[in-house]
């Protein structure tokens, strides 16, 4: 068992790149901190699971624009593109299945 605080990691910077918190071959999970108007454009991969810890954004899931915030849980099937675009500061994970 490995337990995470992610107030402890929550970090923010100019240039958003997220932090990953655990990777294996068959998950990864990144930490996602971002100020607002940072985004990660959208993209393809795997099956997703995406938490919104604080915050609020825009989450594009295959063109879909869909606002969110903290609490929300979002599912992405692996083949539908997903990008997200802060808002407010928003921290946020994602559990990708690879």
């Amino acid at each position: 068992m490995e337990r995470i605080d992610l107030t402890e990691k929550a970090s923010f910077s100019e240039q958003f790149a997220p932090q990953i918190l655990k990777v294996s071959p068959n998950y990864k999970i990144p930490l996602i901190c971002m100020k607002p108007g940072q985004e990660i454009p959208p993209h393809d991969s795997g099956t997703g699971v995406f938490y919104i810890v604080s915050g609020k954004g825009v989450m594009t899931v295959d063109g879909q624009e869909v606002e969110v915030q903290a609490g929300n849980m979002i599912f992405v099937d692996k083949g539908e593109s997903r990008g997200i675009r802060a808002t407010e500061t928003m921290v946020a994970f994602a559990v990708h299945v690879i």
